[in-house]
């Protein structure tokens, strides 16, 4: 990883938690207790993947800082909202993220339910909403409205939400490669392609050329993040990973671990890296950022 990279990351890692606090709705304002539950699962946790890739984007093409905040924000609460719902007994049943209890164990499954509804329209709200600059980049609401449309798009049933069927269908099955990458561009890959693509579109319009190199990106790390948690979730602990370790092994879900091996699995996830790294050649040296953040995904051991 570059120079001053480490030193980025935590600059905006908390910066970004102070926008996204501001973004949410106060403990104060009614409902209290829904909006303390909230803010008790989208602050204070978790590596903010997401928006360090929509800022490290948003840099190919000097994009306003506001507009990053707010899509920044946006995808974290989708991503929050998606791990509230998936920890609940009706899903994977989890008491442990982030280090801390699931919000349904910490409040109440009918809060949790609310909890994930609440953020996944906050996030919309924040992402719309007009900022003082807005009147200074004619083409501001277009780009909005477009990455409104991505976001949604990327959360929905031909993203998130559908790579989650798939998941649940397939627990006992025995499923190819093949099978498992679209599982996963859907599930995991799906957001994290979002978050590229937003972070480039705050600063422009996007030619074809560009959208095609930043997919090859996104998808590459899409996969290799999905790998490395495979590889993690049956070799870490579960104080290391803030979350239930073996849990994929115990629930028999199809893995890359349980369909390629350790090995293999480790070896596939450098492989995406490099993928990763030769997408972004067309950059130069404003795309560092991506290029270190690549590394992280697959170098990370939580």
């Amino acid at each position: 990883m570059s120079t001053g990279f480490h030193e980025w990351m935590k600059a905006t890692q908390a910066n970004f938690e102070v926008s996204l606090a501001a973004f949410l709705p106060a403990e104060t304002v009614l409902p209290e207790r829904l909006h303390q539950a909230m803010r008790y699962a989208a602050l204070d946790g978790g590596k903010r993947v997401r928006p360090l890739l929509v800022y490290a984007a948003g840099r190919l093409f000097d994009a306003p800082a506001g507009l990053l905040a707010r899509a920044a924000a946006a995808l974290e609460m989708i991503h929050a909202y998606s791990l509230v719902h998936d920890d609940m007994p009706c899903m994977d049943d989890d008491a442990l993220r982030r280090g801390k209890p699931t919000v349904h164990v910490k409040y109440d499954e009918a809060t949790a339910l609310l909890v994930g509804d609440a953020l996944q329209a906050q996030a919309f709200l924040v992402l719309s909403a007009e900022d003082a600059s807005d009147a200074a980049i004619a083409e501001m609401a277009t780009r909005k409205l477009s990455m409104v449309r991505l976001l949604a798009q990327a959360a929905g049933s031909v993203g998130m939400c559908g790579g989650q069927a798939i998941d649940l269908a397939s627990v006992g099955l025995a499923l190819t490669q093949d099978q498992l990458e679209q599982m996963h561009r859907l599930k995991t890959g799906a957001l994290l392609r979002a978050s590229v693509l937003m972070g480039a579109m705050s600063g422009k319009t996007l030619s074809a050329s560009e959208i095609t190199a930043l997919d090859s990106y996104a998808g590459a790390i899409g996969l290799a993040f999905q790998v490395v948690d495979d590889v993690l979730d049956a070799t870490a602990d579960s104080a290391t990973l803030g979350k239930t370790a073996g849990k994929d092994a115990a629930d028999n879900k199809p893995t890359y671990v349980s369909i390629l091996g350790l090995d293999a699995s480790r070896q596939l996830a450098e492989k995406l890296c490099s993928d990763a790294h030769a997408a972004l050649l067309p950059f130069g040296d404003k795309a560092q950022q991506l290029h270190d953040l690549a590394d992280l995904i697959v170098q990370r051991k939580a």
